[in-house]
Formats: structure tokens, C-alpha cells, sequence
């Protein structure tokens, strides 16, 4: 199978058996007796809960002889957790020891016999370490196989989805005596749901092969617990017993011998899925490349004055990529996008990257659908007005209402209300006058001809609780697609809102405003204290570190380790650590959103697969269980947390991008991000050129480098824009010296803390405004044969090597 295709398949599903037998010399968390302890098992690919036995109490050589039985696709990725609790009655239980077990390990026929042991530096003999036993089993389940979707990373297993309707005068009678029905189906996305006035038709999606049963019950509506089932008052329906696309009634007996009917109906769900599974680029940007290589292959006969036209595949592909930086970075990106422009550059770019303060400039200007025809004077007087506003008005009674207002029609909608959210309202008031209706769907008319570059917005996805060095993951936005380059899962952008589950569309939610968007992208309050301190320490010990856990763990997924037994600290010390990290981690303010790959699994060969293996930059990479997919939300923040940088959809293979022009809005460490992203590169094994700078130039930067690699042919070539101040101190424009009474104009403050421009300045003077739209439309003008040549170079290397073309379609379409 190709790296990017998505392919269709079928495997017959097993029944395997785990029989927990005992643990010896389990030592005791409490001070007076023996543990108390009992097994939790965990297995996401066959259950959505969790299992455990019985408790045995007072005893460090527990014996349980318990059986579990999991129905599991061989070909998915299936990680057994056990984990030995000591259980205690007035605090949370205590973790002994946790035991992840590969479960392809087990032959189907053949008994397996197990004995997990963690090694003790106390006990040289073996027989005293603590240690759990366990047989495993396994046997073919007869019947017809499961149908599969995968690209070889994720997996999508077949689906069916159960109808359940009330009648709406038995649910309103039962609403007037304050009853309800109360509906579960375990192995579901949706889980429990409850009749409600609104709602008396309910859906929920299952895995077909998990078995799952309807569990149905009339309760009074203050009753919270779940009372056990008997036979009044309750229904119980396996899924397997109805015919498929017929309407079944059942009548579930109450206690006053009357019938409540419920009309059941399981349909197959669609094989066809919202979700593209996929790593080639959709078929919409590719139809957008097809028109925008026109567009660039006029633009650049003109500039580079050719006597022939160029064909498609002749056609060098050529990106603007900016990084973060607040207000700053959005005045001067309108100042780098002013020059371009002057230069007939713009035209001959391919695509825009940005993340952070960037965004606001892109968003605001492909609001327009012809911006890049246009002059750019228009908008920069817009956005002045902006920028020099006083912002007071933002946190006006009339504004919190409004933010009020707005948020709780949000939580009508069905959509997520949050921190977040109150942010992306707030900075929107911040640099508009009025609520701006754009999405992120409407920038297609703004690419649909080709008359713009194409738009792409970066974002981190973390976890809670874990620090953003621990774990992160690239998320790219577009007004095509938002997606998973390391899994290589895409969505619809209008569907971004919406609810998945293993691929399929579950619950449609609208479009959110491209606020919204903004919010996330610019996520700054998401952080946790880990991360904060490693910005007020020395960042470039964590990227050393980094490496060399890439290295290691890339040396311990080459072995036969099929097994990990891991044991929490013990000692006060080791207790107090954890609390701290624990404190350390918390994400106090959570932005989330519907998680889009929720539910889907991973192939058993996933580590291995060359695309995964490009974007897997985590130690949590090596643990599906732990990965985006099982998570209920996504939680996404400003990439400035890990790398100021937007180029990651600019670095996949896919989009052969050759001169990348890299305008970097850090005030200070000039080529720091790009030193992080060439370390990330390399260890990644991603095409990128080295970023080799003198110690001169580290402390007195020029207005533009270039960086290539020769020895690499597919590493793009970078021209770097750092933000300083250089010739434009004594040159007003390149070649026109500025006069005495000019020399003020020239005197742009770039120190720091003590710039105008520091990330905290809320408003510019006019004049400090001016000053920085100036330097950075100066600053390109006066590098323009420095840009000429290389875009010449990658020109004449593309025309030369006759490598290019588009990709070929992705199988993964939406049909």
C-alpha cells in the first residue's frame, strides 16, 4: 500500500480471554496493614470502559483467578493496560504498578502464560520482585469479517447506528410526572441520552463488532444514580437481534403493568467517510495549484524576463511563511505583503503560512476575494485605525453584554463556550469596530480561481496535564481542509465544529465564525506553569533533551519489547514530585473543541509507517493509548509555546515547496526559530537547510540571508527577513539617503522590552505604526536582487530537473 492511499480491507475478529491469576510481593502503601489490592484492565480497541476484579483485602500475594473476555480486530494496534490498584476507602487508590501488554503476542490456539515483573534494586532474587500472572487466550470468532478503512496509520472499523424513538404523547405524559427514559448503550459514541421536551428520537453510533445492547429505563428525573435493572420499568435489546434497516417496537413493562413502545431501527453506517484518510493533498488544492501554476508561470516569465513560457511542471513552487508576534507581527507582515506586492512578487507565490499575530493580517485581507490584485493601501489605513484605537472600549458594560450575548447563542448552537472563546470575542473588538461575519470556508472564493496564494494557519493541539515539550502535535488549517499531517486525517473546514466518531460525521454543528479561529490560533492563555518556566529558563537545554529522546525511543521501538511495566514513585519525595508536576501541567484554562478523530484506531504497523514517522516528534508517539484519538477534545494553542514558526505545512513532502521567504517578527534571537526548526528537521529527517550564522552576524544582523543546502536538492531554499533595523536608519528608500530632518523617521526602537512593539503594547502611536510598515516594505525592496536571484535559481533547477507534476488524487475523497 502507498504511503498516502487509503485503502479497504477485511479481517475476522477474536475472542480473547485474560485470566488475572494472582501477584506476589506486592509491597504495601499503608503503614499498619497489608494491601488491598485488585486489577483494573483496559483495552480502548474492545470496550469503552474499563474491567477490574474482585478486591482481595490484607494480602501481598493476592490471588484472584478472574476471567475477562475482548472481542479484538488483529489489525488494529491492541494495547492491554493492567494496572494493580491498592485500594484505599478515604483517599484515591494507589497505584502499584501498570502493565502495557502488545496483545499480537498471543497466537490465536495457544495459551500464553505471563509473569510481569519490575525489577527491584533491593532484591537481587528475581522470585521477590512484585510481579502479576496472567493467561492470555485467543480464538477466531466464526463469521463474516470486518469491513476496514486505513492509511496504514489510522483504521476505521465498521459502523451501525441504532434509532430509538419515543412517542411524543407517552414522553410528554411521563415529562408531566417528572419521569424520563433514560437510554445507554455502552459501546456507543453517544453513550446515555435522555428523553427530554425537545427530544425524543436519539441516535447512537457503535463499533458492530463490540456486540453492543440497548439498556432502557423509565426513571424519575431527580433519581442521578443508575438503579440496577429488573424487570419492570426496564428493556434490554442486543443490537444483533434486529434485522438491519427494519422498524422494530418494544414494549418495556412498567410497574403499573402498561407498556412503554419504543420503535427501534439499526442501520449500517455508510462505508464512505467524512474523515480522509489520506497523506496526498485533496483534491481541491490540488485543483487550486493546477489554476495558481498559470498564474505564477506568467508572473515569473514577466519577472525573470524569459524568452519561453514555462510548463506546469517547470513551475517552481515558492511560500511566504511568517511567524507570531502580536500586533507586531501583523503591521509588519503588511508592510513585508506591501513590498512583495511593489515587486510583482506576490504573484508568484504559492502559498502563505501564519500563525499567532499573522493571522490577523491573512484573515483580514482574504476577506477579500481579489486582495492580492489590488493595492494594499486600502487595508493598511483600515488596520492603522486599528491599531492606533485606544482599546478601553473592549471591557465596556455594552461590550461584556455583548459578549455575553454572544456566547451563551454559542452554547444554543450546540458549540463549545470557554475562556477561549470570551478571547476570540475580545481580541475581535479589539481589531475590528464591528463583529466580522467571515469563516473560514468563505476564503475559498478568495483561491477558487487561483488568484491568491493559498492560505494555510497553524496551530498546536496539547493535552492536559502534560507539558507542551511532553507532547504536541501540528495542526493545519486551510480553507479546504483542517487536519493531522502525522496522521494524516483531514476534515472539512466547515465541519471543523462538528462531531466524529471513527470517521463518520455524527452530529453536524455550524460554522463558527472565523473569530473563533483566531482564538485558537492565538491561544496564549492555554499554557501551563511547565511551559511558562521553560520560556523564563534556557529553552535549548529542552530541544538537546528532545533529540536525545527521539533517539532513545526510536532505539527501544527497534527491539522486541512487546511488554512495559511501569511503577509509580513510592517515596515521600517521589509522591511529592509527581503532585508538583501534577500542579505544574494543569491547563487552568482549557479552550476545547469537538475532537474529529475520536474513536478511530491505529494500525498494528503504525510506528513504522514512513509518513507517521516524519511528524512522530513525541515520547507519547510510541503509545496509542495515549494519543489524539482517544482523547474526547482536541486543545489547541499558539504554536509560539513549542517553535514560533508556521512552516510545518510547508515541510510536507507532498507540496514540494522550493523557496520558502521567511519573515520572522521576533524581537531579538534573529535565527533562533530557524535553528529550532533545522534541529527538528534533522532529527525528523525532513528536508531543510542548515542555519549557519557568525557570531557577527548573531549580534549585528543583516536584512536578509540566504539559506540552501546543495548536498540536499529537496531541502527548499530560505530567505530570511529577520526584524531589524539596518540601512534603513541612513536610507529612507533603497538607494535615497535620508536627509538630517529625516534621520527621526529612521530611528525605529527594536530593543525588546523597551520597544513599542513589545508583545504587551495593546496600541502604536501613528507614528510608531508608520515606522514599522516603512522598515519592513524597505527592508525586502532593498534585498530585491537577492530574492530575484534565488527565485532565478530554483527556476532554472526546476526547468533542469523536470521533477514537479501534482500529486496524484487521494483515493480518500469525500463521496
Amino acid at each position: 500500500m502507498g504511503d498516502s492511499l487509503y485503502k479497504k480491507t477485511s479481517s475476522s475478529n477474536c475472542l480473547l480471554s485474560v485470566r488475572v491469576i494472582r501477584a506476589r510481593n506486592i509491597t504495601s502503601r499503608d503503614l499498619v496493614t497489608a494491601s488491598d489490592c485488585y486489577v483494573s484492565l483496559w483495552l480502548p480497541t474492545a470496550s469503552n470502559g474499563k474491567f477490574q476484579t474482585q478486591t482481595i483485602e490484607n494480602s501481598d500475594d493476592p490471588v484472584w483467578n478472574e476471567t475477562f473476555y475482548f472481542r479484538i480486530q488483529t489489525e488494529v494496534k491492541n494495547i492491554l493496560e493492567l494496572t494493580v490498584f491498592d485500594k484505599d476507602p478515604v483517599t484515591k487508590d494507589d497505584i502499584q504498578f501498570t502493565v502495557l501488554f502488545d496483545v499480537a503476542n498471543v497466537r490465536p490456539g495457544v495459551v500464553a502464560h505471563e509473569t510481569f515483573s519490575l525489577k527491584s534494586e533491593k532484591q537481587k532474587s528475581f522470585q521477590q520482585w512484585e510481579s502479576l500472572e496472567v493467561e492470555f487466550k485467543m480464538e477466531k470468532i466464526p463469521g463474516p469479517p470486518e469491513n476496514l478503512r486505513t492509511n496504514g496509520v489510522l483504521v476505521s472499523r465498521e459502523m451501525c447506528c441504532l434509532e430509538v424513538q419515543v412517542e411524543k404523547e407517552e414522553n410528554k405524559k411521563y415529562l408531566k410526572e417528572n419521569k424520563n427514559v433514560v437510554l445507554t448503550v455502552h459501546a456507543s459514541y453517544e453513550g446515555t441520552q435522555k428523553t427530554t421536551t425537545d427530544v425524543d428520537t436519539f441516535h447512537f453510533h457503535c463499533i458492530k463488532s463490540w456486540e453492543p445492547i440497548l439498556k432502557a429505563r423509565l426513571q424519575k428525573i431527580s433519581d442521578k444514580e443508575e438503579k440496577e435493572d429488573n424487570s419492570h420499568n426496564s428493556l434490554t435489546v442486543p443490537l444483533k437481534l434486529l434485522p438491519v434497516g427494519q422498524k422494530v417496537t418494544f414494549g418495556m413493562l412498567l410497574e403499573d403493568k402498561t407498556e412503554l413502545k419504543l420503535h427501534l431501527q439499526v442501520n449500517d453506517c455508510s462505508e464512505n467517510l467524512d474523515v480522509r484518510l489520506g497523506y496526498d493533498l485533496c483534491a481541491d488544492e490540488q485543483e487550486f495549484l493546477h489554476k495558481r501554476k498559470k498564474v505564477v508561470a506568467s508572473a515569473l516569465k514577466k519577472l525573470l524576463q524569459l524568452k519561453e513560457d514555462l510548463h506546469e511542471h517547470e513551475v517552481p513552487v515558492i511560500a511566504v511563511m511568517t511567524s507570531g508576534g502580536g500586533l507586531r507581527a501583523m503591521t509588519s507582515m503588511y508592510g513585508h505583503l506591501l513590498s512583495l506586492q511593489k515587486l510583482n512578487l506576490l504573484d508568484c507565490t504559492t502559498y502563505i503560512t501564519g500563525t499567532s499575530g499573522s493571522t490577523w493580517t491573512m484573515t483580514d485581507l482574504y476577506g477579500n476575494s481579489n486582495w492580492s490584485e489590488k493595492t494594499l493601501e486600502g487595508p493598511l489605513k483600515e488596520i492603522k485605525k486599528q491599531v492606533t484605537k485606544c482599546k478601553l472600549n473592549i471591557i465596556s458594560i455594552q461590550r461584556l453584554n455583548y459578549y455575553h450575548k454572544e456566547l451563551i447563542e454559542r452554547v444554543k448552537e450546540g458549540l463549545f463556550s470557554s475562556f477561549t472563546a470570551l478571547w476570540a470575542l475580545i481580541q475581535e473588538m479589539f481589531l475590528h469596530d464591528e463583529p466580522n461575519k467571515h469563516k473560514l470556508t468563505d476564503e475559498r472564493q478568495a483561491v477558487d480561481q487561483g488568484q491568491n496564494p493559498l492560505p494555510f494557519y497553524v496551530a498546536l493541539n496539547v493535552k492536559d496535564e502534560v507539558s507542551t515539550f511532553k507532547f504536541r502535535e501540528w495542526v493545519e488549517f486551510s480553507p479546504y481542509e483542517v487536519g493531522f499531517p502525522k496522521y494524516g486525517a483531514f476534515i472539512r473546514s466547515e465541519n471543523f465544529d462538528s462531531e466524529f466518531y471513527m470517521g463518520r460525521l455524527v452530529k453536524k454543528f455550524p460554522e463558527s465564525r472565523i473569530c473563533y479561529l483566531e482564538g485558537l490560533w492565538t491561544n496564549v492563555f492555554t499554557r501551563n506553569l511547565l511551559d511558562g518556566l521553560f520560556w523564563s529558563s534556557n529553552p535549548e537545554e529542552f530541544w538537546d533533551r528532545w533529540a536525545k529522546d527521539m533517539i532513545d525511543m526510536d532505539k527501544e521501538n527497534s527491539s522486541d519489547i512487546y511488554s512495559t511495566v511501569i511503577k509509580p514513585p513510592s517515596t515521600l519525595s517521589g509522591k511529592l514530585c509527581e503532585i508538583f508536576e501534577d500542579i505544574m501541567t494543569k491547563r487552568p484554562l482549557l479552550g476545547e473543541t469537538h475532537n474529529f478523530l475520536k474513536g478511530l484506531e491505529f494500525h498494528k504497523g503504525y510506528f513504522r509507517q514512513k509518513k507517521f514517522t516524519e511528524w512522530k516528534d513525541t515520547v507519547l508517539d510510541a503509545s496509542p493509548n495515549q494519543l489524539t484519538p482517544l482523547e474526547k477534545h482536541l486543545c489547541l494553542i499558539d504554536v509560539g509555546y513549542f517553535v514560533n514558526t508556521s512552516c510545518p505545512p510547508l515541510l510536507r513532502s507532498e507540496r514540494n515547496v522550493d523557496v520558502i521567504i521567511s519573515l520572522d517578527y521576533s524581537l531579538g534571537g534573529f535565527f533562533k526559530q530557524l535553528q529550532k526548526i533545522e534541529k527538528y528537521c534533522k532529527v525528523q529527517k525532513i528536508p531543510f537547510p542548515k542555519i549557519e550564522v557568525s557570531e557577527e552576524d548573531e549580534k549585528n544582523p543583516k536584512e536578509c540571508y540566504i539559506f540552501s543546502d546543495a548536498e540536499n536538492p529537496r531541502a527548499p531554499t530560505l530567505i530570511h527577513f529577520p526584524l531589524v533595523n539596518d540601512t534603513f536608519k541612513e536610507y529612507k528608500e533603497p538607494g535615497v539617503k535620508r536627509n538630517f530632518c529625516e534621520m527621526k523617521e529612521g530611528k525605529v526602537n527594536l530593543e525588546n522590552c523597551k520597544s513599542p512593539y513589545y508583545l504587551t503594547k495593546l496600541q502604536y502611536s501613528s507614528e510608531d505604526f508608520d515606522k514599522l510598515v516603512n522598515l519592513s516594505s524597505y527592508n525586502i525592496l532593498n534585498n530585491k536582487d537577492l530574492i530575484l536571484q534565488c527565485i532565478q535559481g530554483a527556476t532554472e533547477k526546476k526547468r533542469k530537473s523536470r521533477r514537479g507534476g501534482l500529486p496524484s488524487t487521494s483515493r480518500a475523497e469525500y463521496v
